[in-house]
């Protein structure tokens, strides 16, 4: 029985020491320029004065409205995407002890009883006897040792897949509050496009009021009646589409939050929502390498790193030890008594000889981690795309507001001065119309394009991995 500790002792103690077959693992270039886009769109993609690095700002701090930061606070706790990508991670967290555990024996505590009955014929005494056992046991059974790193590779790639799960959880937060804040605009964009209809269908139908009157006087002819008309309808049918968006608009933002927003919540008009604060997205593109989805890409390269491991690790021997001891009796009462104690050992080696799926799984391993190498640069690439498109926008954004503000400017003025001239009996009123639907076009393109940097912004933020900060210590490190 000592023996049989020793042994087992023995066991443990080596297999930490054992030999291992995973290659060391070496992270690839990134297949991006070192630094940002330059040129006349992208403006100063460089840092900004008084603007922050996103990926060190936390949505708390990025989003200054209260209204928007109770709404994203809400989505956070009731988003059931969100939930399923955290009951993800307790799930991958499990199976990691699982393969963990697997490096360890399993020891098992087993009580039996056995009876059986002897003819006549069989028995040495010549008649038939019945034969009792009790016996109990304290074993380790089909325990592997892992001399050649196969459990541990397993247990590596257990470890890197529940870390890519955790990042896929922050990937779906930081997407999650990016939607959050589109939708909170966007609803906000289409209240205050609702409210610029409704008063342009006011202005349009006291006008058209006012023809009708000098209409019924003979003053204007029955064409003038029919233009002011068209603006009339024009306008209702705008009222209508902005009512139908804004409704559908608050849908959407009950279902990301997954709960209904509360109207005091709500946004009433674009121009009343405090703007997020200004960042910026440094002077190198390495930041990309800390977004949470290219973590992620590169912990499953790690994972598939460590399945060439245990592919090798199949071509050498395999030990598996299976050893107990206890106390065995005829009678129920003897069973713990001096001289009842039994044990037995029964090691097992398994050598590979031939199997031709061993070479193809090392085969399918070596080809698992040149896939993931390639999904790791297109993920960096993909990266790199999304924070280039969105410094583009914000590089020109500005200057696209501002001639939209001057043209609302412009076209105001025009339509005051043809009303004026129409009223004055010197223009007809084909000019008024153009003037109103010149202007009434240029507020929706104002109302549209100071959302675009909105939304750009937030964009920015998401593409840069703000929306959470990552973690000081990873799982397993």
């Amino acid at each position: 029985m000592t023996k049989l500790f020793i042994l087992l002792l023995l066991g443990i103690a080596i297999v930490p020491i054992g030999c291992k077959m995973t290659p060391k693992y070496t992270r690839p270039n990134a297949p991006v320029p070192a630094g940002w886009p330059t040129g006349a769109a992208y403006g100063e993609t460089g840092k900004a004065t008084n603007a922050l690095e996103a990926a060190a700002l936390g949505w708390q701090e990025f989003f200054t409205d209260e209204k928007m930061r109770h709404v994203i606070g809400a989505a956070l706790t009731n988003n059931l995407d969100l939930r399923v990508a955290a009951l993800n991670v307790e799930l991958s967290r499990a199976l990691y002890g699982i393969r963990r555990a697997e490096l360890l024996p399993t020891v098992n505590a087993i009580g039996s009883e056995s009876k059986h009955q002897d003819t006549a014929d069989l028995s040495a005494a010549g008649r038939r006897q019945i034969f009792e056992q009790y016996s109990a046991n304290l074993g380790v059974f089909a325990w592997e040792p892992d001399f050649f790193g196969r459990i541990r590779s397993l247990k590596d790639r257990a470890l890197q897949e529940y870390m890519a799960t955790e990042q896929a959880r922050r990937s779906a937060q930081i997407l999650l509050i990016a939607s959050v804040a589109t939708s909170y605009l966007t609803l906000a964009a289409d209240q205050e496009s609702l409210q610029l209809a409704e008063t342009t269908l006011k202005s349009q139908q006291d006008a058209y009021n006012l023809i009708k009157r000098r209409f019924d006087a003979g003053l204007v002819t029955e064409l003038d009646l029919y233009r002011a008309q068209t603006q009339v309808d024009t306008a209702r049918g705008d009222v209508a589409s902005f009512s139908q968006r804004a409704a559908q608009g608050e849908n959407t933002l009950n279902l990301l939050v997954g709960s209904q927003v509360p109207n005091t919540l709500l946004p009433t008009q674009l121009e009343a929502v405090t703007p997020p604060r200004d960042i910026h997205a440094g002077v190198s593109s390495e930041v990309l390498l800390n977004r949470p989805d290219v973590v992620q890409s590169e912990d499953l390269l790690k994972a598939a790193n460590a399945d060439i491991g245990a592919a090798r690790a199949a071509f050498f021997p395999r030990i598996s030890l299976t050893a107990a001891f206890g106390t065995a009796s005829g009678e129920l009462s003897g069973l713990f008594k001096s001289g009842s104690g039994t044990w037995n050992y029964a090691p097992q080696v398994v050598v590979p000889v031939f199997d031709a799926r061993t070479w193809s799984a090392f085969r399918a391993a070596k080809a698992q981690k040149e896939i993931a190498v390639t999904q790791y640069g297109k993920a960096i690439q993909s990266a790199f795309r999304e924070v280039a498109d969105a410094l583009a926008v914000r590089g020109t954004v500005n200057e696209q507001v501002s001639a939209q503000q001057s043209l609302v400017d412009a076209v105001s003025a025009t339509y005051r001065l043809s009303l004026s001239r129409y009223d004055k009996g010197i223009d007809n009123y084909l000019s008024v119309l153009d003037a109103q639907r010149s202007l009434y076009s240029a507020q929706q393109g104002l109302v549209f394009l100071r959302l675009a940097k909105l939304a750009n912004l937030v964009r920015l933020y998401a593409v840069l991995g703000g929306g959470e900060a990552p973690s000081e210590a990873r799982p397993g490190e």
